[in-house]
Formats: C-alpha cells, sequence, structure tokens
C-alpha cells in the first residue's frame, strides 16, 4: 500500500471517529438539557446530579476560582480595586469581570515557560534576539487584559460623545413639550438605545432609589469620565444650584455639543493626511517606483 493510500485510510478513520464521538457528546448535550428542563426531576445518583451541570461549571468555573485565588494572593493592594473602576467605566463587559482579569495577568506572567520554547525551538532565534522576543511576547501577554479593557472604555467613550449631542436635542424638544427633566430623560433613553442611555437609566434608577440628582449625576461624571458629558453634567449642577430654566440650559448645551463634534470631525479629518503619509512613503511610492523606473531600469542595463 502507497503512503498516500496510507495517508488516506489515517485521515479517513480519524474524521469517522471525530463525528462519532461529536455525534455521542452532541446527543449526551441534548440528553442533558432536556433533563434540567424537567421541573421537580429527582436524580438519585449525586454523580448523574453532577453531570447534569454544563462542563462550564465543572471544570472551567473551578479551575478559574483555583486560579483566582492565587492571583489575589499576589496581587497588590488596590489593585483589584483599579481594574474594578475600569470594568466600570467599559460598561462592566459580560465575558470580563475582576477575578477573570487577576487569572489573566497571573497566566500572563507564567507564560514565560510557554515563550521560552517558542522563540528559540519554532522561530529559531538564537542569543540577543531570543531573549528580545521572549521578553516582546511575555509583555505583550501580561498587558493584553489592560489595552482590552482600555479599548473597550475608549470606544466606549466614543459611543457616549458621539450620542450625546442627539439626546441632547431629544432632551430640550421633550422639555419643551411639558416633560419634566426625569420623565423627557426616560423617553429619550428609549429612542436612542447605546452607553449613553444606559448611564442615564442607571442615573434615573439611583434617583428612584433616594439618592439626589447631584450625586447621581457626579456618580454618572465618574463611571464615564467624558469631558462633553461631565460639562454637561457641570451645567446641570449649576442650573440646579442658581435655578436656571432647565429648557434654556439643555437647548446651549445641545447647540455647544453640536460645535464640538463638528470641530472633533474637522480636527480628524486634519490628521488623515499626516496619518496617510507613512503607508504612501512605505508601502504605495516604492511600489509605484517599480513599475514606473523598473522598465527604463532594465532597458538601460541590457544597452550598457
Amino acid at each position: 500500500m502507497t503512503p498516500l493510500m496510507i495517508a488516506i485510510v489515517l485521515a479517513t478513520s480519524v474524521a469517522a471517529l471525530m463525528f462519532v464521538v461529536g455525534s455521542v457528546t452532541a446527543e449526551r448535550a441534548e440528553v442533558r438539557d432536556s433533563l434540567r428542563r424537567l421541573e421537580g426531576y429527582q436524580i438519585q445518583d449525586v454523580r448523574d446530579q453532577e453531570m447534569l451541570a454544563p462542563i462550564s461549571e465543572r471544570v472551567v468555573a473551578p479551575l478559574l476560582e483555583g486560579l483566582s485565588g492565587v492571583a489575589r494572593r499576589f496581587t497588590p493592594a488596590g489593585f483589584g480595586e483599579g481594574v474594578a473602576q475600569k470594568l466600570v467605566m467599559a460598561g462592566n463587559p459580560p465575558n470580563l469581570n475582576v477575578d477573570k482579569v487577576l487569572v489573566f495577568k497571573l497566566l500572563g506572567i507564567v507564560s514565560v515557560v510557554l515563550w521560552i520554547p517558542v522563540v528559540i525551538v519554532l522561530l529559531h532565534f538564537t542569543g540577543f534576539l531570543a531573549i528580545v522576543g521572549v521578553i516582546v511576547l511575555w509583555g505583550a501577554s501580561f498587558m493584553y487584559p489592560d489595552v482590552l479593557i482600555s479599548r473597550k472604555i475608549e470606544d466606549r467613550q466614543k459611543e457616549i460623545s458621539r450620542k450625546l449631542p442627539d439626546i441632547l436635542d431629544l432632551l430640550v424638544i421633550s422639555v419643551e413639550a411639558g416633560l419634566g427633566f426625569e420623565q423627557a430623560l426616560d423617553r429619550t433613553t428609549i429612542a436612542v438605545p447605546g452607553a449613553l442611555s444606559d448611564e442615564f437609566r442607571r442615573m434615573l434608577h439611583e434617583i428612584r432609589i433616594g439618592a439626589s440628582r447631584a450625586d447621581a449625576l457626579r456618580a454618572m461624571a465618574n463611571r464615564t469620565d467624558v469631558a462633553e458629558l461631565r460639562a454637561f453634567i457641570m451645567a446641570m449642577l449649576q442650573a440646579d444650584t442658581f435655578g436656571v430654566s432647565i429648557s434654556r440650559l439643555l437647548r446651549s448645551q445641545a447647540d455647544e455639543m453640536r460645535i464640538r463634534r463638528r470641530l472633533r470631525a474637522q480636527e480628524e479629518a486634519q490628521k488623515a493626511p499626516v496619518k496617510m503619509l507613512f503607508p504612501l512613503v512605505f508601502c504605495i511610492f516604492p511600489s509605484i517606483f517599480v513599475v514606473i523606473l523598473g522598465p527604463s531600469i532594465i532597458l538601460i542595463q541590457r544597452s550598457l
């Protein structure tokens, strides 16, 4: 039998085995899901009861809990609170919490034992280049959770600053139509979904459970840390203090936010030529030179 036939037979056998295992696993998972949905289902065997739970609860959750305990033991005081504050500013992503971030940082620290063979054996780096490669990969592994959270915070802040003028316009219309500030804000958050509407809904909830409007606004400013929203909140606090008309304040703030958004767009447009300079110089110009000057250089070489 030729090596090609042996490879085909082995590949077919592995594929068939994977198909059978996948079918059995899917069937068992379907049975477990059906048993979970049964109300009042009683299981006598403790093992069968535990096997009904998904694998994430049976294996992953205890492992993460143990690693998070180790990570908290070696984490400096106050670091967890800083991570929690960053997660609040990022909107509390559903797949991230303080324990997971600490576990990722711990895995990033111990990942050096993985990067050393990768750099030396797979990439074939030696000497100073191998040390630099290990340090870069190790630092990237350790800093990845921070970069991920910072990116989520930045995206959320951009969304809030972009949606603020539209929400203020709707607030102006609602308040001038006769609604109170809280009622107008409640209607506006329903009409314009997003991160800013979620923050306003949380602020309204805090007001309804007993917090003052000033405290709820300051808490929202601390959760978001957006300059435009902070300016609006400061104007609202001054209006409450000095008795300024809410509708007039909202209209002036809406006009100012639109001007700021226009200026920000013009600023980004002015940055575009500078950002395009490096791709032009290092990517596009060499290709153009090759296409234009290449035939001429070939003809000159042939004529010499």
